[in-house]
């Protein structure tokens, strides 16, 4: 008789299996505050210190794998304090550098999580979705003045939800998009209206928050998504159903779309956004601009600048990842950065047309992670909430895969 593994064992003892739910539903509800962060700390920085501290007390435990993640990130954010002693006026610097180090923890934190038990990918990613669907209601309302004092949810006449920011709005609303996509195409069809109406809820969100960096995103996640099930699922049956729900889903999206435009507001806006090169972009000192005299000094700053000088220096922050982490995190943070996405990526992408449980969630995640390597270039991601998440998601799946693989080596044969 084969041996079961001893952590199987472990989660049926009552006392364990009833911590495990507790664990996850926290888990789960810290994923849900990542979508409300209107002021800084918000309430997700203070339930997410407590459960990370927590969660390590009670012996949750760093594997081999997780740990490459920790050295990335721990090589990253020493050079970001490094970068600290190249500033006249550090007085923003420590307190950028600690929300660095603890979205660096919080990733880790969601690895070692999703190893201890994969069970928590799908509370976690409903935790999401119901977080997406609550602010992008908030977003949409506050665009359409829907009630007095509507509007603290937008910003530039432009959706923001129950964030800071609409750049930021946008991009959040993505991953549960997609994973709302995938249960669509692969899901009950009972389910199909309730997953119907939260993808259209979210994609106005999306839409209204007039983020082309937001649209980029999603509409390549979700050509990602389809193009990967394609390839894993190989029977034809299957591969025309992904192509005739994926249609639909397009001409509803669509339809919504046209829909929107309606609205002379919505309509203007749009017409404006969807130019490829904006006044900022192109004009003197714009967004182009910036980038190419960015990286020009920062070839001769191999310790950066520090957070937030850019911006004071030239008025406008990097708006670029790669610039971003030469000048906070100097020559030493970006080799780090790119080499972690890089590991990240090319890992992720070994496990996506594994049979595992935890496949569809690393799939979601690896579309999405990809998607904001794309828009990293015209838009600083080093403090988005639900990057770090995203990434911990694909390690902690590196880590369940790398797991199995020893498990089921160190399995006797059967005779």
């Amino acid at each position: 008789m084969s041996a079961i593994p001893a952590h199987a064992v472990r989660v049926h003892h009552p006392r364990r299996a009833a911590w495990q739910k507790l664990a996850s539903f926290f888990t789960a509800f810290g994923v849900f505050l990542s979508g409300f962060v209107i002021s800084e700390p918000a309430p997700y920085e203070l339930i997410m210190v407590a459960l990370i501290a927590a969660f390590f007390l009670s012996g949750l435990k760093i594997s081999r794998t997780v740990a490459i993640l920790m050295a990335f990130m721990l090589t990253f954010n020493t050079a970001g304090y490094l970068s600290l002693t190249q500033m006249k006026d550090i007085s923003d610097g420590p307190i950028y550098m600690a929300v660095s180090t603890f979205l660096a923890l919080s990733s880790i934190f969601f690895a070692a999580v999703i190893e201890d038990r994969h069970q928590r990918l799908k509370v976690m990613f409903q935790g999401w979705v119901i977080a997406a669907v609550i602010t992008s209601l908030l977003g949409i309302l506050g665009y359409f003045h829907a009630f007095p004092g509507a509007e603290v949810f937008t910003l530039y006449d432009r959706a923001k939800g129950a964030f800071q920011d609409p750049n930021v709005f946008g991009p959040f609303l993505a991953a549960p998009a997609i994973y709302l996509v995938y249960g669509l195409l692969t899901g009950k069809v009972a389910m199909m209206p309730l997953r119907i109406g939260a993808l259209l809820v979210i994609a106005l969100g999306i839409f209204l928050s007039f983020s082309r960096a937001a649209w980029i995103l999603f509409l390549f996640s979700a050509v990602a998504l389809v193009g990967i099930m394609l390839l894993k699922q190989r029977t034809t049956a299957f591969r025309l159903k992904i192509m005739t729900l994926a249609l639909i889903a397009a001409v509803m999206l669509a339809g919504g779309l046209a829909a929107a435009l309606q609205s002379k507001q919505v309509s203007e806006l749009f017409s404006n956004r969807t130019k490829l090169v904006q006044d900022y972009d192109g004009g003197h000192l714009g967004r182009f601009e910036r980038h190419h005299i960015g990286f020009q000094m920062m070839m001769e700053r191999p310790f950066g600048i520090g957070p937030l000088v850019f911006g004071k220096k030239f008025g406008e922050d990097e708006h670029n990842i790669w610039l971003k982490t030469l000048t906070t995190y100097g020559w030493l943070g970006f080799l780090t950065f790119i080499t972690m996405l890089a590991t990240t990526v090319v890992m992720g992408y070994r496990l996506l047309l594994r049979d595992r449980p935890w496949q569809p969630y690393v799939m979601i995640a690896w579309c999405v992670v990809v998607g904001h390597v794309i828009i990293g270039n015209v838009i600083d991601i080093d403090h988005w909430r639900h990057f770090y998440l995203l990434i911990g998601i694909i390690w902690g799946g590196i880590a369940l895969e790398n797991r199995w693989q020893r498990e089921n080596a160190a399995r006797p044969l059967p005779a």
